[in-house]
C-alpha cells in the first residue's frame, strides 16, 4: 500500500470513528424484532436476579413491558453503574432501564425519557457512629458505588479529612458496610432496606439524606422519534395503573408523584 492510500485509509478510518453514535429509529428496533435494553442487576429491588440468574426486578419488568409495548422481543444485558452509558454510547444497548438518575451532568451525555421510578439516596451507616451532618463525615471512612448519584452527592458535601472509598457497584459497598470495611454508605433507601434485612434489628440506621432522585429511560442523543415513543410509554402506562402495579409488586408502595 503506497504512503497516500495509507494516509487515505487512516483519514478514513478517523472519520468514521469521530461519527456520533447512530440514530436508531422505532422502525429500526421493530425491524430487528427485538430491543437491547440495558440493565443493573445489582440495585435491588429495582434490579436485581431471579433463581435462574435471569434479569428480575421493577426494571426488568419496565423493560418487558416496553418491549411488549413495541411488539418485539425484550434482550436485556446487564450492565454496571460506571460502564452502562459507554454502553449506550457505543451502540451495545438500544436504550438503558437501568435506574439512571436525571442529572445536568448525564443529560450532555445522553436523553432521557419522561421518569419512569424515583428513589432516595441516604447516607446509612452503623447506629453506634454518630453522623447527623456532612460535617460528622470528617475521618470517617464512607463508601460509595464508583461513578453513581450517591458518588456525586456525597463528593459535593463531604468535608477535608472524609475517607470516601468507592466500589464497583452497591452489592460491594453494601458488603464493605456489613464487614466492617467502612463506617456508611451512600446507597438508596432500597439498598439499606435490604441491609436492614440481612442484619440483626438497630445494627444500621439511615444518618440523612443527601439525595432526592428521578429516573429516565435513557438513549443516545438526537433520537427525537425514539424519545417521543418512550415518553408516551411511560406516561400511558402512568396513567393505566400498570407502573403503579410495578412499584406495588417490587416497592410495596404506591407510584409516586413525581
Amino acid at each position: 500500500m503506497t504512503t497516500t492510500r495509507r494516509a487515505a485509509l487512516a483519514l478514513t478510518l478517523a472519520a468514521a470513528f469521530a461519527l456520533p453514535a447512530a440514530a436508531q429509529t422505532v422502525a429500526d428496533i421493530k425491524k430487528k424484532g427485538e430491543i437491547t435494553i440495558g440493565m443493573l442487576v445489582d440495585f435491588p429491588p429495582y434490579g436485581t436476579t431471579n433463581a435462574q440468574n435471569q434479569p428480575d426486578g421493577y426494571d426488568a419488568d419496565v423493560a418487558r413491558l416496553l418491549a411488549k409495548d413495541l411488539g418485539v422481543k425484550a434482550n436485556i444485558v446487564p450492565v454496571t453503574g460506571p460502564n452502562r452509558i459507554p454502553f449506550l454510547l457505543t451502540n451495545k444497548v438500544d436504550v438503558l432501564v437501568a435506574s439512571l438518575a436525571v442529572t445536568p451532568e448525564r443529560a450532555k451525555q445522553v436523553d432521557f425519557s419522561t421518569p419512569y421510578a424515583a428513589a432516595t439516596i441516604v447516607l446509612y451507616g452503623a447506629a453506634k457512629v454518630q453522623l447527623k451532618e456532612p460535617a460528622d463525615l470528617k475521618g470517617k471512612r464512607v463508601g460509595v458505588a464508583r461513578a453513581s448519584t450517591q458518588d456525586v452527592a456525597l463528593t459535593a458535601i463531604a468535608p477535608e479529612g472524609t475517607e470516601i472509598r468507592r466500589f464497583d457497584d452497591d452489592a460491594s459497598a453494601m458488603q464493605a458496610l456489613m464487614s466492617g470495611q467502612v463506617d456508611a454508605i451512600g446507597c438508596s433507601t432500597t439498598v439499606a432496606a435490604q441491609i436492614a434485612k440481612r442484619a440483626p434489628a438497630g445494627t444500621y440506621e439511615n444518618k440523612f439524606n443527601l439525595r432526592q432522585q428521578v429516573m429516565g429511560v435513557a438513549m443516545r442523543p438526537g433520537q427525537a422519534e425514539l424519545k417521543k415513543t418512550l415518553d408516551e410509554f411511560v406516561d400511558r402506562n402512568k396513567k393505566n395503573g400498570e407502573l403503579n402495579k410495578l412499584y406495588q409488586k417490587w416497592l410495596g408502595t404506591d407510584f409516586p408523584a413525581l
